[in-house]
């Protein structure tokens, strides 16, 4: 039985991550107790007591967790930004060429976001097979909702008295500056994403 600790359960991200694994009979889901979830010395202990280990957190308390963890053992799964393209860390999208095996191996895991995974999703293949080249400059629009944004965007989203500009699809990371661009290497074949 695997021991999976989930830090940030009490989010969006993670409530669903527990919801899913409570129903699993070969796990045990290791839990801090509400009043120390935010305690680096409880978070710490169950960190290293997990076999794998969810970061359910924002970019810099998912950096700082992972310097809790002292275990060469646990498996990480970080669903923030923080290690999308960090060295040492592979990116979790296992239909990539050559992906899935480096993640099987893996103690770094960071999940791909859900409008990188739409995009890589369908141009890969066309890359891999060589109907586009892999140096094609492509542009990509996505439209999203705010349920992925956390409580605190769900709350603004939701609340009373809210701003109207929020019932229009407002633009994001306009500034070429986005936190995605220096994307991890990828194997020769999917060259377009280095």
């Amino acid at each position: 039985m695997k021991n999976v600790f989930i830090d940030g359960s009490a989010g969006t991200t993670g409530l669903r991550i527990a919801e899913r694994l409570a129903a699993r009979q070969d796990i045990q889901l290791l839990r801090v107790p509400e009043e120390y979830r935010k305690d680096p010395a409880a978070r710490k202990e169950a960190m290293n007591k997990a076999d794998i280990v969810f970061l359910c957190l924002p970019d810099d308390a998912a950096r700082e967790a992972v310097g809790l963890i002292e275990n060469e053992h646990t498996a990480v799964i970080d669903t923030s930004t923080a290690h999308r393209t960090a060295a040492g860390w592979v990116y979790g999208f296992p239909e990539i060429g050559g992906l899935r095996e480096k993640i099987k191996a893996a103690k770094r895991i960071a999940n791909p976001g859900c409008h990188a995974s739409g995009f890589i999703a369908v141009i890969a293949p066309l890359v891999e097979a060589g109907l586009i080249a892999a140096d094609a400059k492509l542009t990509c629009t996505s439209l999203t909702g705010y349920s992925g944004g956390g409580k605190k965007m769900i709350a603004e989203y939701e609340g009373e008295g809210r701003s109207v500009l929020l019932d229009a699809p407002r633009q994001y990371g306009i500034s070429q500056n986005h936190k995605h661009l220096p994307v991890p290497s990828w194997p020769r074949t999917t060259r377009a994403w280095k």
